[in-house]
C-alpha cells in the first residue's frame, strides 16, 4: 500500500501556479504546501500588528481559488503549514471559499502552537509542532487541513501517520516518513533546483517532487512524468544535509538517525530512502521567538577606478561625525574592481555602509542627510546605488524550549468537535552519537591546485544565527579524500569570516558527506541581515569555489 504526498511550496512566494501543475500532473493522494521560514514569521507577525485577522500566506487561498475543485475532483487532500499566526482564521477562510464555490469541502485546523504570550515583547512566539494533530484531523475526514508552526517535516509525518496507523511509538516508521518530508519540503531543490552540478539536467523549469510512501517509512522521491528537473542520488542527499546537523534530526514526533539512511537510484528520476532508523523524541519542542532589534539602514557607495582604498578611507572618514552615535556600524569594501577595464561598472568596488541602532532617528534621516551631502563634496566620481531611507525595522530572531505538555496541541474539526492531541510520553534527551570510522585515506599521488567544486558537492543554509554547510562527495574515491582532507581546521582556512568562530564537522558515511554547523555567523538570524549573504544559501558554492590540492586522480 503506497501514500503519494506531493509538495506544491517551498516558501512564501514560490511558484504560483505550482498547486495546479501538481494536481494534474499525475496520480497523488495529499497535496502539502510549507510556506513558513523564521523569517515569514516576522512578516506575518508585522502583518498582524496592522490588521489582527491577517497573520496567515494570503497566496494559499488564491492558489486554492483556482485549485479546489481540482483537488476535490480527484480525492487529493491538502495540507499546509499556510494557517502562519492565524491558522483559524485561514481555516474559516477556507470554508468560506468552498461554499462560494459550490464545492463541499471539510476543513480542520490545527491550534496550540501560539506561546506569544508567554514571552512579552515577543511579535511572534511559536512551538514548533509535530504531525499528530493533522492525523486527527484527517482521520476525521478533511478534506483540508490547515496548520500554524508546525516542523516542515510534520506535513508528511501527519498524512503518512493517518493512512498507515501508526503511533507515537513506531519510531522508525516515523523517522523514515520525516526523512521523506525533509526532502520534499523545500519543493524544487530536490528535483535540480539550488543543485551544484545543475548541468545534470536541465533545470530551467524544475517540478514539483512526491514521494511515493511505504507502510514500513520507506519511500520513493520522484516527480510527475514529463516535468523538469531530474531526481537522483545527488539532488536527494543535497536535500537531506540542507539546514541539518549532526546525525540525529530531532523533532517533535521522533529523532531521525540520518547516519541510517540509504539511497539508491531505482530507475529515472526515482530515488528510493530505506533503512532509517528513528528513536524517542527529545523531552523539549522547539519555540521560535521573533522580535523586532531595532532599525537598520545602509548606503552602498560606488568607487571607480584608481585609488579605490585611498577613495573609501575618505568616505569614512567624512561619515565618522554621523556614526558617533550609532549602536552598530559595519563597513564592508568589495574589490568587484579590475585594472583597465573594458566599462565602468568592471572598473568600480562598492563600499557598503550597514548601521542599527535602536533609535530610527539615528540611522535614519540624519544618516541619510549625511551621505547625500557628500555628492559634491566628497571622493571623485561620488555616486551611490539607491539613495539612503528613513530606516526600517528589523528583526532578531532565537530560539528556546518549553516540555511537550506545556503546549495545548488541539485538532479543530469542520464541525468544531476539538480534539487534543497528548504530548509525547516516550522521550530521549539528545546526546551526539560518536564519530564514526573514517574510510581508508587515499593513496599518494600526484596533486593539482584546482576548485573543491570539482570534486564535492555543497548546499548551505541557515538555523537561526548560525549555518550549515552540507559538502557531500560522488564517488567512493572522492569521498575517502574528502573526508580526510576538508577538517574544520581546513574549512576556517577556506571560509575566513569563520576562522573566530566554532565550527563543528559531523560525519555522514552513508551519504559520503560531512555536514558542517558554523556558529553563530548569520548574528541574530536572517532579519537581521548581519551579512551580505543573510540566510547563508551561497556559502557552500563559495566553498566550492575555494582552490585545495586535489589528488589528479579525482580530477
Amino acid at each position: 500500500m503506497t501514500l503519494r504526498i506531493g509538495n506544491a511550496s517551498g516558501f512564501y512566494g514560490d511558484r504560483f501556479d505550482a498547486m495546479r501543475e501538481m494536481l494534474t500532473g499525475g496520480e497523488l493522494d495529499v497535496l502539502t504546501g510549507d510556506y513558513l521560514a523564521e523569517l515569514t514569521m516576522l512578516i506575518l507577525g508585522r502583518d498582524r500588528l496592522k490588521d489582527p485577522a491577517a497573520g496567515y500566506a494570503r497566496t494559499f487561498l488564491r492558489q486554492l481559488e483556482e485549485c479546489l475543485g481540482l483537488a476535490h475532483e480527484r480525492g487529493v487532500r491538502i495540507v499546509t503549514n499556510a494557517g502562519g499566526l492565524n491558522p483559524a482564521g485561514l481555516a474559516d477562510a477556507v470554508t468560506r471559499l468552498a461554499d462560494r464555490l459550490g464545492i463541499p469541502v471539510r476543513v480542520a485546523h490545527v491550534t496550540g502552537d501560539d506561546l506569544t504570550a508567554a514571552h512579552p515583547g515577543s511579535l511572534a512566539a511559536h512551538a514548533y509542532l509535530g504531525g499528530f494533530g493533522i492525523a486527527e484531523g484527517l482521520r476525521a475526514g478533511a478534506d483540508v487541513v490547515v496548520t500554524g508552526r508546525v516542523t516542515d517535516a510534520a506535513l508528511v509525518t501527519g498524512p503518512a501517520a493517518a493512512h498507515f496507523g501508526w503511533t507515537p511509538g513506531d519510531h522508525d516508521r516515523l523517522a523514515g516518513a520525516v526523512v521523506a518530508g525533509h526532502v520534499l519540503e523545500c519543493g524544487t531543490q530536490a528535483t535540480g533546483g539550488n543543485y551544484a552540478f545543475f548541468r545534470d539536467g536541465d533545470v530551467r523549469r524544475p517540478g514539483f517532487p512526491l514521494a511515493e510512501l511505504h507502510e514500513d517509512g520507506s519511500c520513493v522521491i520522484t516527480k510527475h512524468p514529463g516535468t523538469g528537473g531530474f531526481v537522483d542520488v545527488g539532488t536527494v542527499t543535497a536535500q537531506l544535509l540542507y539546514e541539518t546537523a549532526g546525525a540525529r534530526y530531532a523533532g517533535p514526533d521522533v529523532t531521525a538517525r540520518l547516519d541510517t539512511v540509504r539511497l539508491s537510484q531505482d530507475g529515472p528520476d526515482r530515488v528510493r530512502i530505506e533503512g532509517v532508523r528513528g528513536e524517542a523524541p527529545p523531552p523539549t519542542l522547539k519555540v521560535g521567538l521573533n522580535r523586532l532589534g531595532g532599525f537598520r539602514n545602509e548606503v552602498v557607495f560606488v568607487l571607480t577606478g584608481l585609488d579605490i582604498e585611498a577613495k573609501a578611507a575618505l568616505v569614512r572618514d567624512q561619515m565618522d561625525p554621523a556614526l558617533a552615535k550609532v549602536a552598530d556600524v559595519r563597513w564592508e569594501l568589495s574589490r568587484t574592481d579590475r585594472p583597465d577595464a573594458p566599462t565602468e561598472e568592471t572598473a568600480s568596488a562598492l563600499l557598503r555602509l550597514v548601521v542599527r541602532d535602536p533609535d530610527q532617528e539615528t540611522v535614519g534621516r540624519s544618516l541619510s542627510g549625511a551621505a547625500v551631502e557628500l555628492a559634491l563634496a566628497g571622493y571623485p566620481g561620488f555616486h551611490v546605488l539607491a539613495p539612503p531611507g528613513k530606516g526600517s525595522p528589523y528583526g532578531v530572531f532565537e530560539d528556546v524550549y518549553v516540555p511537550h505538555g506545556g503546549v495545548d496541541h488541539v485538532a479543530v474539526l469542520h464541525d468544531g468537535r476539538r480534539i487534543p492531541v497528548p504530548p509525547a510520553h516516550d522521550t530521549a534527551a539528545l546526546e551526539a552519537v560518536p564519530e564514526p570510522p573514517l574510510p581508508e585515506p587515499s593513496e599518494p599521488g600526484p596533486t593539482r591546485r584546482a576548485p573543491l567544486g570539482l570534486v564535492a558537492g555543497a548546499r548551505s543554509g541557515d538555523k537561526g544565527g548560525n549555518a550549515n554547510v552540507g559538502v557531500w562527495a560522488r564517488t567512493d574515491d572522492a569521498w575517502r579524500w574528502l573526508a580526510h582532507e576538508l577538517t574544520a581546521d581546513r574549512f576556517r582556512e577556506l571560509i575566513p569570516e569563520s576562522r573566530e568562530l566554532t565550527v563543528v564537522r559531523h560525519v555522514l558515511p552513508n551519504l559520503r558527506a560531512l555536514n558542517f554547523v558554523v556558529e553563530g555567523i548569520l548574528g541574530a538570524g536572517v532579519a537581521a541581515q548581519h551579512r551580505f549573504d543573510p540566510q547563508a544559501k551561497a556559502l557552500g558554492e563559495w566553498l566550492r569555489s575555494r582552490h585545495l590540492d586535489i589528488p589528479e586522480a579525482l580530477l
